[in-house]
């Protein structure tokens, strides 16, 4: 899909306030409010905007831990990887993860309650998924920057 610059500006918009109303929205991007709505619905129906959700504090839901989880498999077989990335769908602490080039295979971000609560999930589900050959990790001291809006240039 070709954006103009309405729709960089309608998408820049509800990247910061998906709640936004139509009528703020339209205000923000200098259009009328049907043609603001047929873009937003356009943009949904494209794919372009995925979905809409909340984004909660992860400290005050007691998932104050963030570890970075590198994983290498036993072997790179299409049938390994498979199984590996089903698996890991099914753990709920696993919040993104991703197969990667280098010396590892997989990169996973989890968030944990405490490092009590990582030494749990390591043991009962990260050593134990499909292939695993090695899990090595690291804590996240503290997050300097992190965010969810895509740079639209």
């Amino acid at each position: 899909m070709n954006l103009d610059r309405f729709d960089r500006s309608i998408l820049a918009e509800l990247q910061r306030d998906g709640r936004i109303s139509n009528v703020q929205l339209a205000a923000k991007v200098n259009l009328s409010e049907s043609a603001c709505l047929r873009r937003v619905r356009a943009l949904e129906e494209s794919g372009l905007i995925e979905r809409f959700a909340a984004l909660l504090d992860q400290k005050a839901v007691g998932l104050a831990g963030t570890v970075f989880v590198h994983i290498a498999l036993r072997r790179e077989e299409q049938s390994e990887l498979a199984a590996f990335e089903k698996a890991v769908r099914d753990i709920p602490e696993v919040m993104e993860c991703y197969l990667m080039t280098g010396e590892f295979d997989y990169l996973l971000r989890v968030v944990v309650s405490d490092m009590a609560g990582f030494e749990r999930l390591h043991n009962e589900a990260l050593t134990r998924l499909p292939g695993v050959a090695r899990v090595n990790s690291s804590v996240a001291i503290r997050t300097v920057t992190k965010t969810t809006e895509l740079p639209l240039v």
